[in-house]
């Protein structure tokens, strides 16, 4: 097997020490992985305390935010390729350190340009080590250690997103030595600095045999063509999508495509390309990319409309949002424990298949919840939707991450799991902009509905205050055009004028506070009401998504968990090298895939 020369078992000579330092530094690698997970998601919950404290722009509440992302989405396939070159677990330990003191520099920031500036390290420091992540798991675990391996991994995956909004409100609310929001990024402090040091002892040092060099016209290009893609993802609603984000998107298209061109004339002529373009050649690893990116973009926006729906719309604490949300994690980590190990050597690519009717089914159930009790729905009716979307999520990650990165060379690991994670990243925010158009879209022409369901109950308690029709007509008016302002607001931090002046209204003496109650209540009805819609009616899109995801599973070969040796003289790089040109053709490449696809 081509495995043995880097994983024996021990029974050929592994010792009981390496033994354990291989699952030690699984441990490190698996932590680090998860506090990226959570550093994405934990500071959407402390944005309110930031404002109050640091007297942010909401502008600069969304770069705060929107930083992390970007930087980290630019830098993975970079840095995948570095830890090919120059050492995973050099590149790793750099990542970890840097990681470390941008959460420091986080946690001690004065100032909103500086938090953002330090959300941009962060995110690209994040982005140095994640992708030797998978790399590490690739070259370090025969494949059949690996599916329990993955398992670990996807219900980390699983669990971080949840648990990221549950872990900020616990700290936030905790407000420990009256830090407030600082914790949030505190906590990576100590945790980074045993990452570091067990990484150094338990992790051993793996590159590739083939990349000499580093391609810097490739690292520029590709890092262009995704800040070009992702930036106007991120910004375009807050702009309200001008020409300018619709033409950055093209450009990065056609950088795209340059990038492409340049990547095969260096394969056959410098060659160490950044981008192994042979790998797409290989039938597991284009499928599963593509399949990846899409059932992200259901995903992401899933975790972006689930957060409006619980924190803005029926108003619950992040604490609660995330404790409901652990079902979710649950399922996940429960599906992703036993899908590449016990069930895909059994029924192949049906297990995936099952984790896209699952997911979808769970979406499906949380969309007739939320239409079924409305603005009173309560956490316990949404614990089944969500377990069975988290075991749906679970069957399917943890196997593809197995498929995609099965056929890979150990020497191209760190460069196509960068162009995983980068396919995961693109996935989200694609995923973020599509929910997000959708679902504001649909609030904003439909937040009539939700004022017309109080509108009766409205009129009855005015009434009973002592208001004339005359009084209640102009007050209700007041309310439409409230809920119409807040629903079209793309800046949730402030009240729109016209909320402001609604309850002043009242003219009998004494009814004053009455009426701003009765306003507040109905408003907050309204809201939710609005909001229990339009988050089943975003919800479907994803749905869609998740069927298209099953049905390009047909593409995959039926025995996904049948991973056969590469054959003699395989090399994905396909003209890397030009002495290499009569031996390294793409019959060689289609004969391998023509091997995964039997």
């Amino acid at each position: 097997m081509v495995w043995q020369w880097s994983c024996p078992p021990i029974s050929q000579g592994r010792s009981t020490s390496q033994e354990r330092r291989r699952w030690i530094a699984l441990v490190v690698v698996l932590v680090a992985g998860f506090m990226d997970l959570l550093d994405t998601t934990i500071v959407n919950v402390a944005v309110p305390s930031i404002q109050r404290d640091l007297r942010a722009q909401y502008a600069q509440l969304e770069w705060i935010v929107a930083g992390y992302v970007l930087a980290f989405a630019v830098v993975l396939i970079t840095s995948g390729r570095l830890g090919d070159i120059y050492g995973r677990r050099r590149l790793f330990l750099t990542g970890v350190a840097g990681f470390t003191i941008a959460s420091a520099l986080c946690g001690i920031a004065c100032s909103p340009g500086m938090l953002i500036v330090s959300r941009f390290l962060q995110g690209g420091t994040a982005g140095l080590m994640v992708p030797q992540i998978l790399a590490f798991i690739h070259v370090t675990f025969p494949p059949n250690e690996r599916g329990r391996v993955l398992g670990i991994f996807g219900a980390i995956v699983g669990s971080a997103a949840v648990v990221g909004p549950t872990f900020g409100g616990v700290l936030v609310d905790w407000n420990a030595f009256g830090l407030d929001w600082r914790p949030i990024f505190l906590v990576n402090v100590p945790v980074g600095i045993g990452a570091f040091a067990a990484a150094l002892f338990a992790m051993r040092e793996s590159k590739s045999a083939t990349a000499a060099k580093l391609d810097l016209v490739g690292a520029g290009l590709v890092t262009a063509a995704i800040a070009m893609l992702v930036y106007p993802l991120l910004e375009g609603r807050r702009f309200g999508w001008p020409a300018w984000t619709f033409a950055m998107m093209a450009g990065a298209g056609a950088v795209l495509a340059v990038l492409v061109v340049y990547e095969h004339r260096r394969a056959r002529t410098i060659g160490s390309p950044l981008i192994v373009l042979g790998l797409f050649r290989v039938r597991s690893f284009t499928i599963g990319c593509v399949l990846w990116l899409i059932f992200w973009i259901a995903l992401g926006g899933f975790f972006l409309v689930w957060t409006l729906y619980m924190q803005l719309g029926l108003g619950w604490s992040p604490l609660r949002a995330g404790l409901t949300a652990g079902a979710f994690a649950v399922g996940a980590a429960a599906a992703a424990a036993i899908a590449v190990e016990v069930l895909i050597p059994r029924y192949g690519r049906q297990v995936l298949m099952a984790g896209a009717l699952l997911n979808a089914a769970g979406f499906a159930s949380c969309v007739w919840a939320a239409g079924r009790y409305g603005p009173a729905i309560t956490s316990w009716q949404l614990i089944a939707p969500l377990a069975i979307s988290g075991l749906g999520f679970g069957l399917i990650v943890s196997p593809t991450i197995d498929f995609v990165l099965a056929a890979v060379p150990k020497d191209d690991a760190g460069s196509a799991s960068g162009l995983l994670n980068t396919a995961q990243q693109l996935g989200v925010a694609l995923g973020v902009a599509l929910a997000g158009v959708i679902f504001f879209t649909q609030l904003d022409s439909g937040s009539d509905r939700g004022v017309d369901t109080v509108i009766p109950r409205v009129r009855t308690e005015l009434a009973v205050a002592g208001l004339d029709e005359q009084a209640q007509a102009r007050i209700i008016s007041g309310l439409r055009v409230c809920v119409q302002d807040r629903s079209a607001s793309t800046n949730p931090t402030e009240t729109p004028m016209s909320c402001r002046g609604v309850q002043g209204q009242a003219t009998q003496p004494g009814g004053r506070d009455r009426v701003t109650e009765i306003l507040s209540e109905a408003g907050e009805t309204a809201n939710a009401e609005n909001f229990s819609r339009t988050f089943g009616r975003t919800l479907w899109w994803a749905v869609g998504i998740l069927a298209a995801v099953f049905a390009g599973l047909f593409a995959v070969p039926r025995r996904v968990g049948q991973h056969s040796p590469h054959p003699p003289g395989f090399d994905a790089h396909c003209g890397a090298r030009p002495v290499d040109q009569s031996s390294c053709g793409a019959a060689r490449v289609d004969a391998w895939s023509g091997r995964m696809s039997s």
